[in-house]
């Protein structure tokens, strides 16, 4: 399957708000409500990308958008980064996220300076957990309620990888 990134469109907010509002979707903090909300959200990221704050990718697969991708620059600590993502449950299980995780990892080589990338999940969320393994990043540590999604607070692992 060919993935790829492309920057993030205003048109993308139907099938991000299809995406993101499954039930399924329980350690992922986006949550929009409405289609107004996502494009509101989408506006929002295009100037952080232009402030250098946050650079967000869809995800396409074999031609769909089957989810989405972006980078954070920590601005008190600029030579560090997290990266996170998110896929179509129809595209669960398929290696679209580990080749996300690349096609960002070589954004950030060619296009910012950082020492560190990070990726945080949840401690329930194995299949990301493996991503991040496969990707070739290393366990750290423990963060206790770190995540909160609507009312309830997660537990999640910090995962990273040293690029210099």
């Amino acid at each position: 399957m060919k993935v790829k990134l492309r920057k993030m469109l205003i048109s993308d907010a139907k099938r991000f708000l299809e995406i993101l509002s499954h039930p399924e979707f329980e350690y992922f903090p986006a949550k929009p409500a409405t289609i107004k909300q996502e494009k509101e959200f989408l506006r929002e990221i295009k100037k952080l990308r232009k402030e250098g704050e946050k650079y967000t990718f869809a995800i396409i697969a074999d031609a769909k958008n089957v989810g989405g991708a972006g980078i954070t620059i920590n601005k008190q600590f600029p030579y560090r980064c997290a990266i996170g993502y998110f896929i179509d449950r129809k595209f669960w299980n398929k290696g679209i996220a580990t080749k996300a995780v690349k096609l960002l990892e070589d954004f950030v080589a060619k296009n910012l300076d950082m020492v560190r990338i990070e990726i945080v999940t949840a401690k329930k969320n194995i299949a990301s957990q493996s991503v991040a393994i496969k990707s070739g990043y290393k366990k750290e540590g423990l963060l206790k309620k770190y995540l909160k999604v609507g009312d309830k607070f997660h537990d999640c692992y910090i995962y990273a990888k040293v690029m210099k």
